[in-house]
């Protein structure tokens, strides 16, 4: 006998309903991510993890992708179709103040990322529901993905020199590697804490960043007795710093400029005029050229520190991540699905310039394929910081578990007929040839001798 068809609003709500009976088992996962804190391409009990599970459920899945990253394969019972990845980020921060940090390297879920490990195996599990999947076309990729976060710059560069990658940003290595080559839309779903009584927002977009690691040298002589036979390498990186806060008045509104960083050395010992001094920095803008003519102006900056003092300098430019397109179509399904499922005065949709001031990597996949990066309520506290705490697991967790499984079904249900349409009337930024080519150009080198 044959089984008849479900409606589409029956395989949602079958799938919801597998999610609400796991949900403990869920939300659980992501308490176990959250215990189990590891900074970018060092996630290797997080992998193992999301591994483990895939293995439970029956996915086959191919790791150690970009170093740790996970992707499983859900072929459509339904016959051929597009792709739809369903991505979770699996790398923390390092606050090591933050109450879940580990205690030997700092590493903390200060940004959520646990939170989307969770949603993603739970939308899974929604979807892997017998008569769901049988009645959808094409295939599901869940996707588990490294380094987010882009920090330790020093450690990614040393791996990049070892051979381990190229790029230190985790999608933007999966995408040299040509892992999303075959994949047609993606979406993923980011915890916030600034939601205010909504509990589902979509929308917006992020700023576009490179990366600047510097190195200052000067030459080491006794702080007391001999400070005129040193360089300062420590009084070259200040100045450089004030040069760029000299910058601020240049920046337009509209740009959403954010130019910060740390020092991660300051010199060796107190009693000797420093001679090594390093920093890591981050230059933020809301366009490509705008990075761009950015970047320029601060590497500037860095130079005119060391020419100030006689010091050297060595700036090397790292490419950061692209600003977010979110998909118009793909979007509109979320914000249907939302509103459905927690009402529309639950339910925020950002417009399209409304810059969050961060970055994000899933910026560099929107400007190849669809792709959709909404955010849950669920958290208190700002983001990055030690305050940063998920309160409410089943907002953080269920609810985009929910909505993204319903999200696929939409996609992929009816002969994969929505996402045909999506996949047929997007028209990328850019070919991945073309990404890649951008990319490698703003990696370089820069060295500037401040005393010749």
């Amino acid at each position: 006998m044959t089984t008849p068809n479900l409606t589409v609003e029956e395989l949602k709500k079958k799938a919801c309903e597998t999610i609400d009976k796991r949900k403990k088992e869920i939300i659980g996962l992501a308490e176990q991510v959250l215990a189990n804190p590891e900074s970018g391409f060092h996630e290797i009990k997080t992998s193992q993890l999301v591994a483990q599970k895939f293995q439970e459920l029956g996915i086959h899945h191919t790791s150690g992708l970009a170093i740790t990253g996970l992707k499983g394969r859900i072929p459509g019972g339904a016959g051929p179709g597009p792709t739809v990845a369903v991505i979770g980020e699996l790398d923390s921060l390092v606050v090591n103040e933050h109450p879940h940090a580990d205690p030997e390297t700092g590493a903390a879920h200060a940004c959520g990322h646990h939170c989307q490990i969770g949603m993603m195996l739970g939308a899974t599990i929604g979807l892997l529901t017998p008569e769901v999947i049988a009645q959808l076309s094409g295939e599901i990729v869940p996707f588990a993905v490294p380094a987010e976060e882009f920090i330790e710059v020093e450690q990614r560069l040393a791996m990049r020199d070892e051979g381990k990658l190229e790029f230190l940003g985790g999608k933007q290595e999966l995408i040299k590697l040509g892992e999303f080559d075959d994949v047609d839309i993606a979406m993923m779903c980011h915890t916030a804490s600034d939601m205010g009584g909504r509990k589902f927002a979509m929308g917006g977009t992020s700023n576009g960043h490179v990366v600047k690691y510097v190195r200052y040298t000067g030459v080491g002589a006794h702080a007391g007795s001999l400070p005129h036979r040193g360089v300062n390498a420590l009084n070259a990186a200040s100045f450089g710093i004030q040069a760029i806060n000299a910058l601020r008045e240049t920046h337009r509104a509209e740009d959403t400029v954010r130019i910060h960083g740390i020092m991660t050395k300051g010199g060796d010992a107190v009693s000797a005029v420093p001679s090594d001094v390093r920093l890591e920095w981050r230059v933020r803008s809301s366009t490509p050229k705008v990075v761009v003519e950015n970047s320029l102006a601060v590497d500037r900056c860095f130079k005119a520190g060391a020419l100030a003092v006689g010091a050297s300098v060595n700036i090397t430019t790292i490419p950061g991540y692209l600003p977010m397109h979110q998909d118009v179509k793909l979007q509109e399904i979320f914000r249907r699905t939302a509103v459905d499922l927690v009402g529309d005065s639950a339910t925020l949709v950002m417009p399209a310039r409304r810059n969050r001031g961060g970055s994000t990597d899933m910026g560099d996949l929107s400007q190849l394929i669809p792709a959709c990066h909404p955010y849950t309520a669920g958290a208190t506290g700002p983001g990055h910081s030690r305050d940063y705490i998920i309160n409410d697991y089943e907002s953080a967790v269920i609810l985009p578990a929910k909505i993204m499984a319903m999200v696929v079904i939409d996609l992929l249900a009816d002969g994969a007929k929505r996402a045909k349409e999506i996949k047929a009337s997007y028209r990328p930024a850019m070919t991945k040839q073309a990404y890649l080519k951008f990319q490698r150009e703003r990696a370089e080198v820069t060295e500037f001798n401040g005393a010749a």
